[in-house]
């Protein structure tokens, strides 16, 4: 068997769903026989626990957090979730009888919930002012990425975790070189009791690495990798791969999306650095005797929940499900 380029999978987070028409479908569901204004005004009320209510709107607000639900679930998911909020509001008016709000460890975690969203609002704010690509750095990145796009493929791949000491590398490597097969090479591993596992998996393009997409997309059936791995390395066989292109205007809204992204990323960093270097930052105590020992670290960024889980890399589903190819 052929050596290429290592590489490493590793799973990627599903996109985030536009959720307008999940919430609208639950207000209907929820507002469905008011006929006069009054009844409708009256209909914002979805339940009343002791003096307290629970409203329309706050249904919709937890049903927009929920991702990958479809319209056509909103019905029972906006019932589970009133059934959820009945028990946070009783749970909230014992509290409030307590007087829990005024507990110290409660307060600073009121507190820091209220950093964390403010931060956040702002940093989206921030990238409310990105410009959307144009068609034709669109093309541009369709152009680039071929063994993402128009020589897209679906890999059925195999792979091996083997513990192995540093020293034992370097056999291992010509041992599976030698193999005819990869059958042939686990009876080896076992001849030597070599501790190893075994697993098959099937990837997208997209799934992989875009680092090591291209190297990859030159494999051919039958061909494996070497991958260092801790205590070990990892061997991963190509067992097979049929051809799945994607077209420009298939996947102009992942890629218009995922451009859109990385300039808000870039925003929201730029920002950071310039907000830093503007402020007078001064560090007490041990905070400062490491910050003086330690290089200067990349200043972090609150969490876009839209973005890329890695910079350069679609998510899994923009090119597969978000463009009906499943």
């Amino acid at each position: 068997m052929n050596l290429t380029m290592p590489f490493a999978l590793r799973a990627l987070r599903r996109p985030q769903p536009t959720m307008l028409l999940v919430a609208v479908a639950a207000a209907a569901v929820l507002l469905a026989g008011c006929g006069d204004k009054k009844d409708k005004a009256a209909s914002q009320t979805a339940v009343k626990v002791n003096k307290d209510e629970i409203t329309v709107h706050q249904i919709n607000f937890m049903l927009q957090q929920q991702r990958g639900l479809r319209p056509e679930q909103a019905d029972a998911a906006s019932r589970q979730i009133l059934e959820r909020l009945i028990d946070q509001q009783l749970a909230l008016q014992k509290a409030d009888d307590q007087k829990l709000d005024r507990d110290p460890r409660v307060v600073q975690q009121l507190e820091a919930a209220r950093r964390e969203i403010l931060a956040r609002a702002y940093i989206e704010k921030l990238g409310e002012s990105a410009p959307k690509p144009t068609p034709e750095e669109i093309k541009k990145y369709f152009d680039d990425k071929p063994a993402l796009f128009s020589d897209r493929r679906i890999y059925s791949i195999q792979e091996i975790q083997i513990e192995a000491r540093p020293d034992q590398v370097p056999d291992l490597r010509e041992k599976l070189g030698a193999a005819k097969n990869v059958n042939e090479f686990v009876e080896y591993l076992k001849s030597k009791d070599y501790k190893f596992a075994g697993n098959q998996a099937v990837r997208a393009a997209e799934q992989l690495p875009l680092n090591s997409l291209d190297a990859f997309s030159k494999m051919k059936d039958g061909q494996a990798m070497v991958v260092p791995a801790q205590n070990g390395i990892q061997v991963v066989l190509l067992a097979g791969s049929r051809s799945q292109p994607v077209t420009l205007e298939q996947a102009k809204p992942a890629i218009e999306q995922f451009l859109l992204n990385e300039r808000k990323r870039k925003l929201a960093e730029d920002e950071m650095k310039a907000l830093r270097a503007a402020a007078k930052i001064e560090y007490v105590g041990k905070f400062a005797e490491a910050a003086a020992s330690a290089p200067a670290a990349a200043p972090a960024t609150p969490a876009d929940p839209a973005a890329p889980a890695a910079s350069g890399s679609l998510s899994t589903n923009d090119i597969s499900k978000g463009m009906g190819l499943k």
